[in-house]
């Protein structure tokens, strides 16, 4: 092979549940350098879901992270140029590249949603992806639908 493997990059585990999976989504929730900020708005999103949830015998943690799973795909489309027409390949994604597309599917709907605060917007959408509603889910299933549809070309993967 011509390439180099890419090394993971190791991340170190966030301050309050002592989670690197906590670090790597606050460090995409970033913007402009401000950790400081996005910890804030994770963990505030944290006591939301805190509040949110009824006869739940998770943790907010453990809320978050099945809403995570819920979102997770684990097929994407390709486009490859064939002859002369582009045809979108499926292809299955790698563990990391999944968890990094599910967060960024989060952090992306939550950004739209319609709440005032991104911490109250981040809690919303973690607890609808927890019950396997809102957008996040809708994208991960459009991506899933995509990638069904063009099945016949999954022989052009190489």
């Amino acid at each position: 092979m011509r390439k180099t493997k890419k090394k993971n990059k190791i991340y170190l585990p966030d301050p309050k549940f002592n989670d690197s999976l906590v670090s790597r989504f606050v460090n995409h929730l970033m913007k402009n350098g401000k950790k400081s900020v996005a910890y804030r708005i994770f963990y505030n999103a944290m006591k939301k879901i805190d509040l949110i949830k009824e006869r739940e015998e998770k943790t907010s943690l453990e809320i978050w992270k099945e809403g995570l799973k819920n979102v997770m795909p684990h097929i994407e489309v390709k486009s490859r140029r064939m002859g002369g027409a582009n045809i979108q390949v499926p292809i299955p994604i790698s563990s990391n590249n999944k968890i990094t597309k599910a967060m960024k599917l989060l952090i992306d709907c939550a950004i739209i949603r319609k709440e005032k605060t991104m911490s109250d917007k981040l809690a919303s959408e973690i607890w609808d992806a927890f019950k396997e509603q809102g957008e996040a889910v809708k994208r991960k299933e459009n991506i899933h639908k995509m990638a069904e549809a063009n099945k016949a070309f999954s022989h052009f993967r190489f």
